[in-house]
C-alpha cells in the first residue's frame, strides 16, 4: 500500500484567493466536542463514561474550537454538525453552540435527548438549529434500556424528547438496528415517523470501536444482525423498500466488474467536508482513524490539513492482490459499507476486505435483482 507523503516543514499560509483557485472549498464539518456519554450503549463505537477524567482533559477548549471554526469559515464552511459522545454533556455546550452560530454557521446537533433541559429549549428557540437528530433505541423501557444499559434512561429520554417536540424545533430521528431492538424496529419506525415532518433513518451496520477495545468489539459483534436479517428488515420497511426499488440501477454497477481499481478511497470523504475529533484530530470522515490518515490540529492549521494533507490521503493506492481481486473490481460498492476506514477497524489494514460487509452487500444485491425483475 502506498504511503502518505507528509511534509516535515511547516506549510505556508494561504491567501483567500489561493484557496479559491485551489477549488478545494470546505462546505461542512462535523465536530465531536466529547467522546463521553451519559449512556453506555452496547453497540457504540466511541462512547466513554460520563466521568472519564482523561477524556475530559483531552477535549478541545472553547478557545481551540473558536480558532478551528474561524479557519473553517475562512475555507468556505457553511454548516457544522455538533456530535459526540453526547454533546450536551459539555458544561459549556451552550457557549460552543452560540459561538458557532455567531460565526454565521448553520448548526445541527446529534443527541440522545436524555439531557435536554428547559435551558436548551430556550437556546434552540432563540437561536434555531438547522436540525436536531435524535437517536431512538427502543420505544419500551425494556428494549431501550437493554441497549443503553442505564436504568431510567427511557424515562429521561421521553422527557427530553417531549421538550424538543413541544418547542417546535426541527427534529429528525435515527435508529441503529441490532440484536437487542430488531424485534421492535417496526414500532420504532412508526414512533419516529409520527413525530417528524422530516425523515427517519435506520442503520443496520454497526461500526467496531475506535479505541480497538476487544471486550467492546465482542459486544458489537454479538449485536450485529446477519445479512439475511438485514435484508429482511430493509424490505419490510415500506419507505426503504420504495427507495431501493427506485435506486436499483444506481446501486449495482456492472461496468465496475472489469479492470481492477487500485484506489482506496472512492467515496467523497475530504471533498467538501471533514471531521474533527474531540481531541483535535482532523479526519477526512468520522470513521477514518488510521494513524496515517489523521492530522493533529493542535500542531497545525485546518487549512494545512484540508488543502495539503487530505490529497495525500485520497491518493493512496493498494497493491494487495486480495484487495485488487475482490473490492477493487466489485460492482456492489454502493451496496457495501466497506471502505478503507472500516477495513482498518475490522482487520487493522486499510486495504483489507471484510467478509461480513461482503455478505451483506451480496444479500442486498440478490434482493435488489429480485425487485428489478418485478418492475
Amino acid at each position: 500500500m502506498s504511503k502518505i507523503q507528509v511534509q516535515s516543514q511547516p506549510l505556508p499560509r494561504f491567501s483567500i484567493w489561493e484557496k479559491i483557485k485551489s477549488e478545494r472549498r470546505l462546505v461542512s464539518f462535523s465536530l465531536e466536542i466529547t467522546a463521553r456519554c451519559n449512556n453506555d450503549c452496547r453497540h457504540c463505537y466511541i462512547n466513554l463514561s460520563a466521568d472519564d477524567r482523561r477524556a475530559k482533559r483531552r477535549e478541545l477548549t472553547i478557545e481551540e474550537i473558536s480558532r478551528i471554526a474561524d479557519e473553517a469559515v475562512s475555507l468556505g464552511a457553511l454548516w457544522c454538525l455538533l456530535t459526540g459522545g453526547e454533546p450536551l454533556l459539555r458544561e459549556d455546550f451552550s457557549e460552543i453552540y452560540l459561538l458557532l452560530k455567531k460565526k454565521g454557521l448553520l448548526v445541527s446537533v446529534f443527541t440522545n435527548a436524555c439531557l435536554i433541559q428547559e435551558r436548551h429549549i430556550e437556546l434552540f428557540k432563540k437561536y434555531p438549529p438547522r436540525d436536531i437528530e435524535v437517536s431512538v433505541y427502543g420505544v419500551t423501557p425494556k428494549t431501550y434500556e437493554a441497549v443503553t444499559r442505564k436504568k431510567e434512561s427511557f424515562r429521561v429520554f421521553q422527557s427530553g424528547l417531549g421538550r424538543l417536540l413541544e418547542s417546535g424545533v426541527k427534529v429528525r430521528f435515527k435508529a441503529m438496528a441490532m440484536r437487542s431492538n430488531a424485534h421492535e424496529l417496526p414500532k420504532i419506525a412508526e414512533f419516529c415517523r409520527a413525530r417528524t415532518k422530516d425523515y427517519f433513518r435506520f442503520d443496520p451496520l454497526l461500526h467496531l470501536r475506535f479505541d480497538g477495545s476487544k471486550k467492546r468489539n465482542m459486544e458489537i459483534w454479538a449485536e450485529r444482525l446477519t445479512a439475511a436479517e438485514i435484508v429482511e428488515l430493509e424490505l419490510a420497511d415500506a419507505e426503504r423498500f420504495e427507495s431501493l426499488q427506485k435506486a436499483c440501477k444506481e446501486l449495482i454497477q456492472p461496468d465496475w466488474a472489469g479492470e481492477s481499481n487500485s484506489r482506496l478511497l472512492r467515496c467523497g470523504a475530504g471533498s467538501g467536508d471533514c471531521a474533527i475529533g474531540y481531541d483535535g484530530t482532523f479526519r477526512l470522515c468520522p470513521s477514518l482513524r488510521h494513524p496515517e490518515c489523521v492530522y493533529d490540529l493542535r500542531k497545525g492549521s485546518l487549512a494545512e490539513a484540508y488543502l495539503h494533507f487530505v490529497p495525500g490521503v485520497r491518493d493512496q493506492k493498494s497493491d494487495s492482490r486480495e484487495f485488487l481481486d475482490k473490492c477493487g473490481k466489485c460492482p456492489l460498492i454502493n451496496l457495501c459499507l466497506w471502505c478503507p476506514a472500516h477495513g482498518y477497524l475490522e482487520n487493522g489494514k486499510l486495504d483489507m476486505p471484510s467478509d461480513y460487509f461482503c455478505e451483506v452487500a451480496h444479500a442486498r444485491a440478490k434482493a435488489l435483482r429480485g425487485l428489478e425483475k418485478r418492475i
